[in-house]
């Protein structure tokens, strides 16, 4: 299993509105989920290799966020990525 983030880009933040766990490649549900997202403006993406929302929101952090003097917002959970 995988986790798929959705989210989207505003200015400086990523904001993560939807968390759900895939079958790992399933390129016929992730692109279903993200079609269906809720809310306009959804424009972020990413399946993670790892089980849990909290591990897919660490690495969306250390993958698309910290380098770029960005912040995340996590609404779907509210977890709180640590930066270091």
């Amino acid at each position: 299993m995988s986790t798929l983030l959705i989210g989207r880009w505003l200015g400086d933040t990523l904001t993560i509105t939807k968390s759900l766990h895939v079958t790992d490649g399933d390129r016929n549900s992730i692109e279903a989920a993200v079609r269906d997202a809720p809310g306009a403006g959804t424009s972020w993406a990413c399946e993670f290799d790892v089980d849990t929302h909290q591990r897919a929101v660490q690495r969306a952090y250390e993958e698309f966020v910290r380098d770029e003097d960005a912040r995340l917002v996590d609404d779907a959970e509210g977890y709180e990525p640590s930066p270091a």
